[in-house]
């Protein structure tokens, strides 16, 4: 679990004082807890001793060793190829990898719901399927996959749905019809790509949408940008990172807004179902059953 899920879990525990602590380590998440202690206390407006009792609440011995904490989670996000993280892991390939990896996989699965809050979920949901609302959808080299599975799932779902091209010199067309009320769904895991932050800060100088980032425990450097973040584990112990917990977050969320919103959807897809096999030709004597 990172020092920033720490914090978050103990919310409800921490003292006025240590609240302000909170707020400016995760305002700026880990480079906040990173100053010097008197830094901390001056822009927290509180007292040395109060981040003391903070860090302690961690079960840090001391601010010394909740920095080194943050500054390891920094290394760990900072490593930058596959061939790097295969440099400090073990797999066993002799016998039974497949199992092994399945099983490290559920394991981090298992921990979704330790770090995505069911308040953070349902608001995010809510934010998707508000129809007064354009969604635009962008991730990176590799998670890009992710937003072109949750861009044409929301399609079946409701209208102005747009999955925004890798290609930097179409990103004006994009950002121009954005607004204020509108949101942008971002996908970027480490190894974070530059230019999904020019993005993101491209977005906050002009129509300002709702950004939604999508992440691993380590954080982009979007998430300063972010009105909703989704941190989630994805090492496995393994040359690749892996993106089943946040493929299932995303379903999750695609079964939730169709639930919720049933009336519209169902009509939806009964439309969708048969403009298909009008347009799409036969392929086979026996065409699918329509939606019920």
């Amino acid at each position: 679990m990172t020092v920033k899920s720490e914090i978050q879990a103990m919310s409800a525990d921490l003292t006025s004082a240590e609240r302000k602590i909170a707020a400016v380590v995760l305002a700026d998440y880990p480079f906040g807890g990173l100053l010097t202690i008197q830094e901390l206390a001056a822009k927290a407006h509180v007292s040395p001793p109060s981040i003391t009792r903070f860090t302690a609440k961690l079960g840090c011995a001391g601010y010394h060793e909740f920095q080194r904490r943050l500054i390891d989670e920094l290394k760990q996000s900072a490593r930058r190829s596959p061939i790097d993280l295969r440099a400090t892991q073990e797999v066993e390939a002799r016998d039974g990898l497949l199992k092994d990896y399945v099983a490290r996989v559920q394991n981090r699965l298992g921990q979704v719901t330790d770090t995505v809050s069911e308040a953070d979920f349902d608001a995010i949901c809510d934010m998707l399927a508000d129809p007064r609302r354009a969604i635009f959808i962008l991730g990176g080299r590799v998670s890009d996959s992710l937003g072109l599975f949750f861009s044409m799932s929301l399609r079946f779902l409701r209208r102005d749905i747009y999955h925004v091209p890798s290609n930097p010199e179409l990103w004006p067309e994009y950002i121009q019809r954005m607004r204020s009320k509108d949101v942008v769904v971002l996908f970027d895991f480490r190894r974070y790509q530059p230019g999904l932050l020019n993005f993101a800060e491209s977005l906050s100088e002009a129509a300002k949408p709702q950004i939604v980032l999508v992440t691993d425990q380590w954080l982009s450097p979007i998430a300063g940008l972010a009105a909703r973040t989704i941190a989630m584990p994805i090492e496995v112990g393994t040359a690749w990172d892996t993106i089943v917990p946040p493929l299932a977050v995303l379903e999750a969320m695609v079964v939730k807004i169709a639930e919720d919103n049933w009336d519209d959807v169902h009509p939806r897809l009964q439309a969708w179902d048969r403009l298909r096999r009008r347009s799409s030709p036969p392929q086979s004597t026996q065409d699918q059953e329509p939606l019920p």
